[in-house]
């Protein structure tokens, strides 16, 4: 554990906006706890929430070093453009995901498993028909 000596009347210690700017952004990753930035860094937690805060205002002054905090907004309607549309072709690949057999007259089977895409299978009926 480290310790700071303070000598003289002021007992509190004094943060530059660049140690706030980092631990305020360190405070914001992802599984980032509070709690634990905290004790690393010697301060309580109730100081980087206000640090946040006053992140978020544009009150915390700095410069370079500052993290910019932005407002989320979620839509009802989810995600949009290329990111939507692999999870929607995901979604739709899990419903589609299973077994499919075709028997002809000639005792031949052909079985497909997994995905199963519209394109492919109306290919393979294509290829069938021809045959």
């Amino acid at each position: 554990m480290k310790a700071e000596v303070l000598v003289g009347p002021e007992r509190r210690r004094r943060w530059s906006a660049e140690e706030k700017a980092r631990i305020v952004a360190e405070s914001a990753e992802p599984n980032a706890k509070v709690a634990e930035i905290a004790r690393r860094h010697d301060v309580s937690r109730g100081l980087i929430y206000t640090w946040r805060r006053e992140a978020r205002q544009g009150l915390l002054g700095g410069g370079a070093g500052q993290p910019e905090l932005v407002p989320v907004v979620v839509s009802a309607g989810g995600e949009t453009g290329a990111v939507a549309e692999r999870e929607r072709r995901a979604r739709d690949a899990v419903r589609r995901e299973g077994t499919l057999e075709i028997a002809l007259r000639s005792d031949v089977r052909v079985t497909v498993r997994g995905c199963i895409e519209e394109r492919t299978l109306r290919l393979v009926l294509r290829a069938l028909r021809s045959a």
